[in-house]
């Protein structure tokens, strides 16, 4: 098949991705994945929920002493969130 109008499944997908979510949808979905990573174990196991809209992390902690400490380091989190991802993509975290 020698076909000019072929293109790698790969591309493909990230075509689909871009046009039904959005040109960072990719970027928003690593930094879900890497928050373990970033946080560590112990508020990880914590977070009962975590998603992002709009640029803003929604991140739901069971514990109202931990949730009101992270308020502490939302900056450190947003840089280091940002850097697994390599672009700026997180403008806001809210913890509820």
């Amino acid at each position: 098949m020698n076909d000019s109008n072929t293109q790698h499944l790969s591309e493909l997908i990230k075509m689909f991705y871009e046009q039904a979510k959005g040109p960072d949808y990719q970027y928003e979905v690593r930094i879900v994945q890497s928050w373990e990573k970033v946080v560590g174990k112990f508020i990880a196991s914590h977070t009962t929920d975590i998603f992002i809209r709009n640029g803003i992390l929604h991140a739901r902690i069971d514990s109202d002493a931990l949730r009101n400490e992270l308020c502490y380091s939302k900056t450190v989190l947003i840089s280091n969130l940002n850097q697994c991802v390599g672009r700026d993509i997180l403008k806001e975290i809210v913890f509820s």
